[in-house]
C-alpha cells in the first residue's frame, strides 16, 4: 500500500480523480504561483512600486516561461518553502536580470503559496459544484418517481413504521442540498488573495500596498479579505468543515444503500468481482464513498486544529494543511463524483412486502393510537404490547388479532407526509 492511494498507479481508479487531481499537482502548483507573481508584478508597476517596463515585462514572461517542479524539491526541503527555489530559477530563466530583480517584490512566500492554491481551489470548486448538482438533479427525479413507493422505515436498525422510497432519498439529498446553498457563501470567505508581507503589514510596500492588494484581486477574479489571513486560518477551517459535511452527505446515502442492496431492496448498477465467490456483484462504490467519508473527517480534525496558530505566521501549522487540505479537496471531489454517477433502482415489490409483512407488527404505533380513541393512552400502550407479544410467539396478524379492518392499515393510509416530503425536496432543487 502507497503512502497515499489518491494517485498511486495501483490504487488511483478506485481512489483517485483525474480532474481534480490535476488541478492539484505539482505542475499546476507552479504555474499558479507564477500567474500571482505575474499579478502582482501588474499591480505594482501600475502603482509606481516598480518600473512599469519590469512590470510589463514580468508579467508577459511569467506567463510563458517553464519551470520544472523537480528541480526546485532540493531548495524547497532546505527551505522548507518552494518560492525561493521558484524565483531563483525564474529569474535564471528569464536572462533579464535588471527586471527579473523585482519579481516577488515585498511579497512573502505564504502569499505566493496561498493565492496560488486558492486559484486552483476556485477551479476544483466549480468542478465540485457541477456533480452537486448532478447528483441533486438525480436524487429529485429518483424522489419524485418514488414518492408513492411504500417501503419499511427503519430506526435502531429496526422496521418501525411505514414511509416511501421517495421520502427516504430526499432524505439523503438533504445534506446534499444543505451544502449546495452554503457553497455561495464559503467561496466569498475562502476565494481571497493573500498578500501581507512577511509579518502581516504589508510594510514593505507602503501606502501602495492597499491598493495593490485590490488591484491583484481585481485581476485574479478574487475577492480581497477584510482581515489578515496568514495567522486567522478561519476560512481553510470553514472550507475543511464545508467539504467534510459533503463526504459525510455522500457517505449517509452509501451507507444507507448498503444495507439496501444487501438483500435486494434495490439494485446498482455495476459492481465488483469476488476472488473466490463468483456470484457476488459487490457495492464497490458505496464502499469508497462511506470510506472517504471516513476519511474526511479525520482529515477535518486536523484541519481545525490549525486556528490555534502561534504568532503572526505559524509554519507548523501551515505545513499541517499543506498535509491534509489537497487530500480533503479530493475526498470531498471524488465522494460527490462516485454519488452522481449512482444508478439506485428500487424493488417495489420487495419494498412493498417488507410492509406487508403477514404478521402487520409495522403497524403497532398506528394501532396504538387508534385505540387510544376508545381509552387511556397507557391502556393502548400495554394492549398493543400484549398483541406484539401474542402475534411474536403463536402467530398471526397484529390488526386482525386486533379486530380492526385492515384496509385502514394499508400503507398508503399510514405513511404520513412522506410522499410530500419527497416532491418538496424535488421542488427545492428545481428552484436552485
Amino acid at each position: 500500500m502507497s503512502v497515499t492511494p489518491f494517485d498511486a498507479p495501483l490504487h488511483r481508479d478506485l481512489f483517485g480523480d483525474a480532474e481534480i487531481g490535476r488541478l492539484l499537482s505539482d505542475s499546476a502548483e507552479i504555474r499558479s504561483m507564477l500567474i500571482v507573481l505575474g499579478a502582482l508584478a501588474k499591480a505594482q508597476g501600475e502603482a509606481g512600486l516598480i518600473p512599469e517596463t519590469a512590470s510589463a515585462f514580468l508579467h508577459r514572461a511569467t506567463l510563458e516561461v517553464q519551470i520544472d517542479p523537480e528541480g526546485l524539491a532540493d531548495r524547497t526541503g532546505q527551505d522548507g518553502v518552494c518560492v525561493p527555489a521558484l524565483v531563483e530559477a525564474t529569474r535564471k530563466a528569464l536572462e533579464a536580470p535588471e527586471h527579473a530583480q523585482y519579481l516577488h517584490w515585498g511579497a512573502t512566500s505564504q502569499d505566493v503559496i496561498d493565492t496560488g492554491f486558492t486559484l486552483r481551489l476556485r477551479r476544483v470548486l466549480d468542478v465540485i459544484a457541477e456533480r452537486l448538482d448532478r447528483t441533486l438533479e438525480r436524487l429529485a427525479d429518483l424522489a419524485e418517481t418514488h414518492a408513492e413507493t411504500p417501503m419499511a422505515a427503519r430506526t435502531y436498525g429496526q422496521i418501525a413504521t411505514p414511509t416511501s422510497f421517495g421520502a427516504v432519498v430526499a432524505a439523503w439529498g438533504e445534506g446534499l442540498l444543505a451544502a449546495r446553498a452554503a457553497l455561495p457563501d464559503l467561496r466569498q470567505r475562502v476565494e481571497i488573495v493573500t498578500l501581507n508581507g512577511a509579518a502581516g503589514t504589508l510594510s514593505v510596500m507602503g501606502e501602495a500596498g492597499p491598493e495593490i492588494r485590490a488591484h491583484m484581486a481585481r485581476a485574479l477574479g478574487l475577492h480581497v479579505p477584510d482581515r489578515v489571513p496568514h495567522a486567522d486560518r478561519s476560512h481553510v477551517a470553514e472550507l475543511a468543515a464545508w467539504l467534510t459535511r459533503l463526504s459525510t452527505a455522500c457517505g449517509k446515502m452509501a451507507t444507507d444503500l448498503l444495507l439496501l442492496t444487501r438483500d435486494g431492496d434495490v439494485r446498482l448498477e455495476g459492481g465488483g468481482g469476488s476472488s473466490t465467490m463468483p456470484q457476488k456483484v459487490n457495492p464497490v462504490g458505496l464502499s469508497v464513498i462511506r470510506a472517504l467519508a471516513q476519511h474526511a473527517i479525520g482529515l477535518n480534525a486536523s484541519l481545525q486544529s490549525g486556528a490555534m496558530t502561534w504568532d503572526q505566521r505559524d509554519g507548523a501549522a501551515w505545513f499541517a494543511e499543506w498535509l491534509a487540505l489537497p487530500q480533503l479537496v479530493q475526498t470531498a471531489g471524488r465522494a460527490v463524483g462516485l454519488t452522481a454517477e449512482l444508478s439506485v433502482a428500487p424493488d417495489p415489490a420487495r419494498l412493498r412486502a417488507r410492509v406487508d409483512d403477514p404478521s402487520g407488527l409495522i403497524h403497532a404505533e398506528a394501532l396504538q393510537f387508534d385505540l387510544a380513541r376508545e381509552m387511556s393512552r397507557p391502556e393502548a400502550q400495554a394492549r398493543v404490547k400484549e398483541l406484539a407479544a401474542e402475534i411474536r410467539s403463536e402467530g398471526g396478524n397484529l390488526i386482525e388479532t386486533a379486530g380492526r379492518d385492515p384496509g385502514a392499515y394499508a400503507p398508503e393510509a399510514q405513511w404520513g407526509g412522506a410522499p410530500e416530503v419527497a416532491r418538496t425536496f424535488a421542488r427545492r432543487v428545481r428552484d436552485l
